[in-house]
């Protein structure tokens, strides 16, 4: 059985039981664990983690990011990637081994204001996680509506096993390509498709930390109709 409630960073979540270890979000002092974010503490077998409500993207190696190029120069671009660390990804990542300064000429491939998928291909945090675009199905992307979430809900969109966004897919014939850093893409048939799709994103965003939120999000999908 797992226990939950809202924290505050400071607040003592459990003293006095030894077997219970930190996990997330969660310090220990003597023999108390102290929450150090905001948000919903869980308390199982395991040990005890805060969820957080509210946070920044912090990179990671292998996320799938969405970002937007936003300045380049003779040796790489600059990315947006709704983060406190810009994503550096260098034009041989592209261009591949051959590449050459003097002659490939970055803005034929990305320019600025260019959206694209990418991975973190490495990041220690001492300096701007370097990216690649080299993978399948990564590069730019030309088309469907930017939508932008808070990154630590991106979890609870995707659901088990990717329950909820397969679900939120399927209802809406809409495709979601979600970013690990809560920029996401959504492309569909049509505008209507695709406005039912952003709401039931948005209601999964607002309410990550409620009860029975499936059901509700499955039960207003299926209220609406969406044309083909």
């Amino acid at each position: 059985m797992i226990a939950k409630r809202y924290v505050l960073p400071g607040d003592l979540i459990v003293e006095g039981n030894p077997h219970l270890k930190p996990l997330a979000n969660v310090i220990k002092v003597g023999d108390r664990l102290h929450s150090t974010r905001i948000g919903i503490v869980e308390i199982s077998q395991n040990g005890v983690k805060v969820i957080p409500l509210s946070g920044i993207y912090i990179p990671r190696v292998g996320d799938l990011v969405i970002g937007k190029i936003i300045d380049y120069s003779a040796l790489a671009w600059e990315v947006d990637i709704n983060s406190c660390f810009l994503g550096h990804l260098p034009a041989q990542d592209v261009f591949g081994k051959e590449f050459s300064p003097s002659r490939d000429d970055l803005t034929k491939r990305f320019n600025i204001g260019d959206v694209i998928a990418c991975r973190i291909l490495n990041f220690d945090r001492t300096r701007d996680p370097l990216l690649t675009v080299a993978d399948k199905d990564l590069g730019k992307i030309s088309e469907g509506e930017i939508v932008k979430i808070n990154p630590t809900k991106v979890p609870r969109l995707i659901g088990k096993r990717g329950s909820m966004i397969q679900m939120i897919e399927q209802l809406t014939r809409c495709r979601i390509l979600v970013g690990q850093n809560g920029v996401l893409v959504v492309t569909g048939a049509n505008k209507d498709a695709m406005h039912v799709a952003v709401k039931a994103i948005r209601m999964v965003e607002e309410g990550a930390h409620t009860a029975n939120l499936t059901e509700r999000v499955k039960e207003m999908l299926q209220g609406v109709q969406v044309g083909r």
